[in-house]
């Protein structure tokens, strides 16, 4: 059967452990992407990958195009890409919460931290669930993008590949906050543990 917001009200099984608001999200991702954790350095692996494949990109097409064609692709694949490409990875945030049962999927933006986000008005969410509605949008966007830089010609692969720089970093948020959601899990099974231990 699964959990409802009212069963959490139940400190005997449950404890609020933090509680963060829209404005502290900026502050809260910085203070998490300095964590070690698996999570958080493959966050760092990847943009590091992703702009070191950029810049052996823009390496490789020096001298063989315009500066105006190169800067028309550079402004694609740092701006113009990555406004286009919110609706679709917001999409990807809101099927797997339906698919979950979310019914109240809320989306919303806050211009000056530059925030856009989804989530599921008084729904809870098990460990696995929030993980893939997390994580899905940057698995399949990158994957999609990694391969049309493999594969487009020329000046695209420039374009696409600085875009697959500015996705990863874009989804910094969704590390932080995986990172956390794996945190406190840890920490509500080690007291769950405990307490069956003081029990016995």
């Amino acid at each position: 059967m699964s959990l409802v917001v009212e069963d959490l009200d139940d400190q005997s099984k449950y404890r609020q452990i933090l509680a963060i608001s829209y404005k502290d999200l900026v502050p809260f991702i910085f203070e998490y992407l300095q964590k070690k954790s698996v999570l958080i350095i493959f966050f760092w692996t990847m943009c590091l990958t992703f702009l070191a494949l950029a810049i052996r990109i823009r390496i490789n097409i020096a001298g063989n195009f315009q500066i105006s064609q190169i800067f028309l692709h550079s402004v694609l694949g740092m701006i113009i890409f990555p406004i286009l490409c919110i609706p679709f990875h917001e999409l990807l945030h809101i099927v797997p919460y339906f698919i979950s049962g979310a019914k109240r999927i809320r989306v919303g933006m806050d211009l000056k931290q530059y925030l856009f986000y989804v989530t599921a008005h008084r729904h809870v969410t098990k460990s696995l669930q929030f993980k893939i509605v997390a994580l899905i949008p940057f698995i399949l966007i990158s994957m999609i993008f990694l391969f049309l830089v493999l594969h487009m010609p020329g000046l695209w692969k420039w374009s696409m590949s600085i875009f697959l720089f500015a996705h990863t970093t874009m989804c910094a948020g969704v590390f932080a906050s995986s990172h956390l959601g794996c945190l406190l899990v840890k920490i509500h099974k080690r007291q769950r543990a405990a307490e069956k231990s003081n029990h016995r």
